[in-house]
């Protein structure tokens, strides 16, 4: 044979459908609610219901029951394409974004630079949360026609109607990019925005989401999923350990400490549970109370430090005034780079803040741990092996 005959692996075609995402991710608790399957489903026959207890997708027709699917068995893979935690959901994102997997010892995933960021506009540093990254990004990707806008969660009452639970919604100018500022750690499925999106006639878009709603796209892509998969051009992550269900409100919040959902201004987490009143008082929670309260699609997700973004950002360390910001990608850097050059956003290193860094690295290896031994290994890999 000749040195130049290269025999290539034969594809193999993807069949996989409603039944296997069933048992395989929802049954068996992998399932983050992220609702990739959700949009990406040509058929509209999954459901999503946005309230406390579920955060899950569901078959709605009833056919062949809640378990299996009739497009499914005609051939329909949608699913199952657009689903981050089915079978080797990592390594196919990592080798679309990258071009190779992660080594082991990159526990918070393939990075080009960490950076502490904070946005130069005073109003948008205060209104956002720590150094106001995300909104800043939004904000400037908009106004220099990068996107025309981005799934993002808002509070179902309005910034002054009262209540605290997260909601899917769309931001297309620096309004609605305010209107969706700061963090909520109870969940929103921001990807439930994207018929929203679609009816406004949007198509560039920005996903920020949550670590596991950033792997839907790179996934997506990855399994050649469709057009659902093409109006998202850049994925801002969030860097998260875990969401909370919204009752812990009600029944923790109000019940033990008195604090109205409805009277809360801002929250944040450094160790504790930290909660601003409108009134301007100010209390803390410890962290292990809220345990309980701990959202059913976070038990086993591995994914802390959003590692398939192409911007992962999060509030972690010492330098509470600033962003720690993970750039992954040449799109990620791309944007960075010229948001410093238009004085859009402030930098100084990411070693500036090593405590930052080393948290980080902590809470990706103790989320990795989660993940069963069961599912793929993967998501595993570096890991130190269990004492006998």
């Amino acid at each position: 044979m000749s040195t130049t005959d290269v025999t290539k692996p034969a594809k193999v075609r993807w069949t996989h459908q409603w039944k296997e995402l069933y048992d395989e991710v929802i049954d068996s608790g992998l399932c983050t609610g992220c609702a990739g399957c959700v949009i990406a489903c040509p058929h509209d026959v999954i459901g999503y219901k946005h309230e406390p207890g579920h955060y899950k997708p569901f078959h709605l027709e009833e056919d062949l029951g809640a378990t299996n699917c009739g497009h499914g068995e005609k051939g329909c893979t949608s699913c199952t394409r657009a689903c981050p935690r089915f079978r080797d959901w990592e390594t196919e994102a990592d080798e679309h974004l990258f071009g190779r997997v992660r080594e082991p010892e990159e526990m918070a995933g393939i990075y080009k630079d960490i950076l502490l960021v904070r946005a130069s506009d005073d109003f948008v540093y205060d209104i956002g949360q720590d150094g106001g990254l995300v909104s800043a990004i939004l904000i400037w990707c908009l106004e220099n026609d990068i996107i025309d806008g981005a799934l993002v969660s808002h509070l179902e009452g309005g910034t002054k109607g009262g209540g605290w639970k997260a909601i899917p919604g769309v931001a297309s100018n620096r309004e609605e990019v305010i209107a969706g500022a700061g963090s909520r750690y109870t969940y929103s499925a921001n990807t439930m925005a994207f018929d929203e999106a679609k009816d406004r006639g949007l198509d560039r878009l920005a996903l920020v989401g949550m670590s596991c709603q950033t792997s839907i796209g790179p996934v997506m892509w990855h399994r050649k999923v469709g057009k659902v998969s093409k109006p998202i051009k850049l994925n801002i992550g969030l860097l998260c350990s875990k969401s909370f269900d919204d009752s812990m409100f009600d029944e923790l919040f109000a019940v033990k400490y008195g604090l109205d959902k409805n009277n809360i201004a801002k929250m944040n987490i450094k160790g504790v549970f930290q909660v601003w009143m409108k009134d301007g008082t100010y209390h803390e929670i410890n962290l292990k109370e809220c345990h309980a309260w701990t959202r059913e699609g976070c038990i086993h997700c591995p994914d802390f430090a959003a590692e398939h973004a192409d911007i992962s950002t999060g509030g972690i360390g010492n330098e509470t005034d600033w962003t720690l910001t993970v750039v992954r990608t040449d799109l990620g850097r791309a944007v960075i780079d010229a948001m410093i050059k238009d004085g859009a956003i402030e930098t100084r290193p990411g070693d500036d803040d090593p405590a930052a860094i080393d948290l980080m690295q902590r809470l990706a290896q103790k989320s990795r741990e989660r993940w069963p031994e069961w599912a793929n290994s993967a998501a595993r890999v570096g890991l130190p092996e269990r004492k006998k």
